[in-house]
């Protein structure tokens, strides 16, 4: 089969996208080299993998912020990850930019998160030695852990994106910028408006100056900044500076009165607590988890096995295995 029609997508990425775009053609692949796809271009391919593997799908049960809530109404970690492709692509498609990377990037961001959140993720990172992150795993997930260890082979744009989508290093493409950018957007409007359906706070308890620059609404400061990061971003990615100062100033506000309010956050340490027990159990009997995670702890040792194994679990997963190990079973007759 030829290749006319990637072909001729790389050569419209050539022709429309801006001079600070990443071309798919200057991409600096993979590490296993791969014949083409006649139709799509690598960063398609990479989209898709990602949105086809078992990770992308356990992300329906991790939780965002809520524990466990009863309303179906909340965020869950795949729906976050939606809304982050969504404005991403967004800022991307109006600079210019790949869309393609981008979405492949923001789909792929969070699929080494733990269950329950980041209470899962500070209690793997507290009893594992060598520290855990879930942007790491993420970049674990995709290199090792999926197609029964053979990785998805992802483009190293991609991948750089996916890693560098937190904190630390800056990714080499705009695209990945971006797509930090978005999750920034996307995680403080969603989780205001998870807040206010949980009781935890209204819009009014918003203070009135952040309001008026960045708007009254999830759809008006969403597209606040969003609009800001497209009006502004040239060879950097930034907003305007006040637009920039209210969203410093409302993540600040959002860490005070709901992310460490206990109102949110009261069953955190039960979900910690049993992190850490299935962590322990697990490194101390690794020939109990599934033989695909066994074979790691034979290869890496078994709290690098027991991470991998305990982080891809969704968050009723993880309730199971540990009411199957800890919970006394009542007695039948």
């Amino acid at each position: 089969m030829n290749n006319d029609i990637r072909i001729r997508t790389l050569e419209r990425e050539k022709a429309t996208l801006s001079k600070y775009a990443m071309l798919c053609e200057n991409s600096k692949g993979r590490v296993l080299l791969e014949d083409e796809c006649p139709v799509r271009t690598a960063f398609q391919r990479d989209r898709d993998r990602i949105l086809h593997c078992s990770a992308f799908r356990r992300l329906k049960d991790k939780t965002q912020v809520f524990l466990a809530p009863d309303n179906v109404h909340y965020r869950t970690r795949l729906t976050h990850t939606l809304e982050v492709s969504q404005i991403a692509r967004t800022i991307a498609r109006s600079l210019s930019l790949n869309e393609d990377l981008t979405e492949a990037i923001a789909l792929g961001h969070d699929l080494g998160h733990t269950p329950f959140g980041h209470a899962g993720e500070r209690a793997l990172n507290q009893v594992y030695e060598k520290g855990f992150t879930h942007f790491e795993q993420s970049l674990r997930v995709a290199d090792k852990l999926e197609r029964g260890g053979q990785g998805l082979n992802l483009t190293y744009e991609v991948r750089d994106g996916i890693l560098c989508h937190t904190r630390g290093k800056e990714a080499d493409t705009l695209e990945g910028r971006i797509v930090k950018l978005s999750d920034k957007i996307a995680y403080i409007n969603h989780d205001i408006d998870d807040a206010c359906r949980g009781g935890v706070l209204t819009e009014d308890d918003i203070p009135l100056e952040i309001r008026l620059i960045l708007g009254f609404s999830k759809s008006q400061r969403i597209n606040t900044m969003t609009m800001s990061a497209i009006e502004n971003t040239t060879d950097e990615l930034k907003m305007a500076d006040d637009v920039q100062e209210a969203f410093d100033r409302l993540h600040a506000f959002m860490f005070k009165y709901v992310y460490t309010n206990p109102v949110c956050k009261s069953e955190e340490g039960k979900a910690e607590n049993m992190i850490k027990e299935l962590f322990r159990y697990f490194s101390a009997n690794p020939y109990k988890m599934p033989e695909f995670y066994y074979d790691i702890a034979k290869k890496e040792g078994a709290e690098r096995a027991a991470c991998d194994y305990i982080s891809g679990m969704s968050d009723s997963y993880s309730l199971k295995i540990f009411n199957e190990l800890f919970v006394p079973k009542t007695w039948n007759d």
